[in-house]
């Protein structure tokens, strides 16, 4: 399979403030510990499951499963990057529509950059790519790239917006009981 970089699917970015200092949060530590629970506060009803594993080669990997639009989509975040103020999460996206299953790729990107007064800036930014396969599966479903461009980028800007500021609240909450057992 092959990641068509050169087209975007969809790309988003939005940010929420978080009352704490950035030196207090840990992007990484958070991700990589999500209990189930509070993922799925973090976009109801559209978060379903999370989990936290390996790559064979020892690499960390967060396992999201969640609709977007009307697609089940199972993304399988593999770290590029992951440390307290900055994640780059790399996904091979398995997406089950109502027409069959397909996959796409899926760059999710964790930010979180100091403001003054002690305050942090997180930005939740996801970029979507298409594989060769999804290319041949919209064509085979009598849709346009441009088509499948429009849905995607209107479900997953969607998606992104809601799940931006309660993932900040969320990571706000982790830092504070981190900070409370130390």
């Amino acid at each position: 399979m092959k990641v068509l970089t050169d087209i975007v699917l969809s790309q988003s970015a939005y940010s929420a403030e978080i009352d704490l200092p950035v030196e207090q949060l840990d992007i990484a530590g958070w991700l990589f510990s999500l209990p189930e629970a509070e993922y799925q506060r973090c976009c109801p009803p559209d978060h379903i499951s999370c989990g936290a594993t390996f790559t064979d080669d020892g690499r960390r990997m967060s396992i999201n499963v969640e609709m977007i639009g009307t697609g089940l989509v199972v993304q399988h975040y593999v770290a590029e990057q992951a440390g307290p103020a900055y994640c780059r999460m790399n996904s091979i996206s398995d997406v089950f529509t109502p027409h069959g299953r397909t996959q796409v790729n899926v760059i999710w990107e964790l930010i979180a950059e100091p403001l003054e007064g002690g305050r942090t800036r997180y930005t939740n930014r996801v970029t979507s790519h298409p594989t060769d396969a999804f290319v041949a599966f919209i064509e085979a479903q009598g849709q346009t790239l441009q088509g499948a461009i429009d849905a995607r980028q209107a479900a997953s800007g969607d998606h992104n917006r809601r799940e931006t500021p309660l993932f900040a609240a969320s990571i706000a909450r982790h830092a504070l009981a981190r900070r409370s057992a130390a």
